[in-house]
């Protein structure tokens, strides 16, 4: 029996199978087999749990339910995700969130005035002011980590130890020149990506503060317009910018990955090469 995937991420026969009322179907059937010490009930519980899981799976109205159970959990993670965010920031960066909350509520309450057919645009900058909220947070956070990065992090003690190795390289011998030429190499990756996190930071920083301004025009504006389709369109242009500036983070981000530099060869098969190729030169 094929099983009818969605997306290839939703399993419907497994979903109909562990439907909390099968499940109860099928224990009442191993109950009553007990009970009458007989195999029919199984035997006919089996066939029936064979038809079950042949139609029901494709049934659509069943697989809107599961999807809307997935989409409930995925959402349930999502909250929970940006909970431990939130959790992560320091109580400063928190009262900061807080702030913007208290605009969005602002907004919302603003919003409830609306006649009857502006609601659709009410609905529509709900969703987006949620998802602000929650880009706002990851924003946040990326912030708070760039900076314990670089406050924990000597650019300068990096660029001098690179020159220092770089300075004596020639009067080394050959294994060891290119064992050093490796850690000038990596030193120098560290450089420019400290310079590409402390940039990065600085565009966080300015795109959290332009959420911040945004929102809180909105909030003004909201307390006299009658017509909420041109807070709808700051609200798109603002969401374009914060869905770019997510996106750079995410580049940004993925320069902590120092995988291709886990593991480099330096000993070249040479055990004691690592220790003459570190020995007197300082680690930062």
């Amino acid at each position: 029996m094929a099983d009818d995937n969605d997306d290839g991420s939703i399993s419907y026969v497994k979903a109909a199978f562990h439907w909390q009322y099968n499940l109860i179907a099928l224990a009442g059937a191993a109950g009553f087999a007990l009970i009458s010490v007989s195999a029919l009930p199984i035997l006919l519980a089996g066939g029936l749990e064979l038809i079950y899981l042949s139609t029901v799976p494709q049934n659509p109205r069943f697989q809107r339910l599961v999807r809307s159970w997935k989409f409930a959990e995925q959402k349930k993670q999502q909250e929970r995700s940006l909970n431990d965010l939130f959790l992560e920031l320091p109580p400063e960066m928190r009262g900061r969130y807080a702030r913007l909350d208290a605009v969005c509520r602002g907004i919302r309450e603003n919003y409830k005035r609306l006649t009857a057919t502006s609601q659709m645009f009410a609905e529509q900058m709900e969703s987006k002011l949620d998802g602000l909220s929650q880009s706002y947070v990851r924003l946040l956070n990326s912030a708070f980590h760039h900076r314990q990065y670089l406050n924990t992090t000597n650019p300068e003690a990096i660029k001098k130890e690179a020159a220092a190795l770089q300075a004596d390289l020639e009067k080394e011998p050959a294994k060891v020149q290119e064992i050093n030429r490796k850690r000038i190499e990596i030193l120098t990756k560290r450089s420019e990506k400290f310079d590409k996190i402390k940039e990065n930071c600085q565009v966080v920083d300015a795109q959290c503060a332009a959420i911040e301004d945004v929102l809180q025009l909105i909030r003004d504006q909201s307390v006299t317009m009658h017509d909420p389709q041109e807070i709808s369109e700051h609200l798109d242009n603002l969401v374009k910018d914060v869905e770019q500036t997510e996106e750079t983070v995410r580049e940004v981000e993925s320069i902590f990955d120092l995988s291709p530099l886990a593991t480099p060869d330096f000993t070249g098969g040479d055990p004691g090469a690592t220790g003459r190729a570190f020995g007197g030169k300082v680690r930062n």
